[in-house]
């Protein structure tokens, strides 16, 4: 695998993971009624609770995105401006 494949993968992974967050932001945006009735079907939990999980894990899912797709690809990209 080169490097500059590496790189690249890193980048794609980034965006369709960003692409991923995105969607779900606009889901919890914009759907989300149907997803409080949804999830009130196995989970007896407040508005307020349900919003917080979901802000927490979008932050978690972002803290990933950033430590193991954005912080490689730059570390890559540093690396290869280096070598030539």
């Amino acid at each position: 695998m080169t490097l500059q494949f590496a790189s690249d993968l890193l980048l794609w992974c980034a965006m369709l993971n960003y692409a991923v967050l995105l969607a779900w932001f606009i889901a919890f945006r914009f759907a989300h009624a149907w997803m409080r009735e949804l999830h009130s079907r196995w989970f007896h939990i407040s508005d307020e609770r349900f919003d917080g999980i979901h802000y927490a894990c979008m932050a978690v899912y972002k803290l990933g995105i950033l430590l193991f797709n954005v912080v490689p690809y730059v570390a890559l990209r540093i690396l290869g401006s280096h070598t030539g």
